[in-house]
């Protein structure tokens, strides 16, 4: 990643005052109780521990490039992360059932970011970003359930904000790059998520027929989303489209 002061004063506005409001708003009524079929437990236990890191890797690694406004707002995303991990938590424990201490799925992805450096470390993120907001949406339309609804809708606000942050820093990591080489990334990139989408697609396949969501057309929905944000990436775009 390039060693420069860019300038993230815009972002870290934006995490800060999003904070504010959050406080500002409170928690959800958890006293309401989630009624969740077994299914959904277990699908939401499995995102809780993804959003559950200390993200000191990340943190590090936004240090060492060079750019105290980028890691200030890294350290901001990952507080947003761990309130996602708080929430889902208590989520779970309105439904009367816990958390739990890890999942294979999870595991992989900290294993595959911690050996790589910052930008190739984003790309796996963006991987898990993208999935969220399509699942967060299923979660929030589908559920059924007035509280889950409201997690999953201020989660998904947050990942909605989230995407465009990483877009970014991923275009100004690999600005310096020939636009063959963009393209290839990108293209990697995409193929990663489509793999992500299948395990994501297999492994919670109950809780999404459960959300009115199929298999296939989950994979389908974040192919879709990908083809713009690649571009966004890779240069080739000059904002996000809406991902909502």
């Amino acid at each position: 990643m390039a060693e420069n002061a860019s300038g993230y004063a815009d972002w870290i506005a934006d995490f800060t005052t999003a904070r504010e409001r959050r406080a500002a708003r409170g928690d959800p009524d958890w006293t309401r109780g989630a009624r969740l079929p077994g299914a959904l437990i277990r699908s939401i236990q499995r995102f809780q521990v993804g959003e559950s890191g200390d993200g000191a890797q990340l943190k590090a690694k936004a240090r060492r490039a060079g750019d105290p406004g980028y890691a200030e707002a890294v350290g901001l995303f990952v507080a947003e992360e761990q309130n996602h991990a708080r929430m889902l938590a208590l989520l779970l424990a309105a439904a009367g059932t816990g958390t739990i201490t890890g999942h294979w799925s999870d595991a992989v992805f900290v294993r595959l970011r911690r050996f790589l450096g910052l930008r190739l470390e984003l790309l796996v993120l963006m991987v898990a970003e993208v999935v969220a907001l399509r699942y967060y949406r299923a979660l929030r339309d589908g559920c059924g359930d007035t509280l889950a609804s409201e997690v999953a809708g201020r989660i998904l606000a947050d990942e909605e904000r989230h995407v465009p942050f990483h877009c970014r820093r991923l275009r100004e990591g690999f600005a310096g790059l020939s636009p063959v080489a963009r393209r290839a990334v990108t293209s990697g990139w995409r193929g990663l998520l489509a793999g992500a989408a299948l395990v994501v697609a297999f492994d919670h396949g109950p809780a999404l027929r459960a959300l009115g969501v199929g298999r296939a057309a989950f994979v389908r929905d974040l192919l879709r989303l990908s083809a713009p944000l690649a571009r966004e990436i890779g240069g080739f775009a000059p904002t996000v489209p809406g991902t909502a």
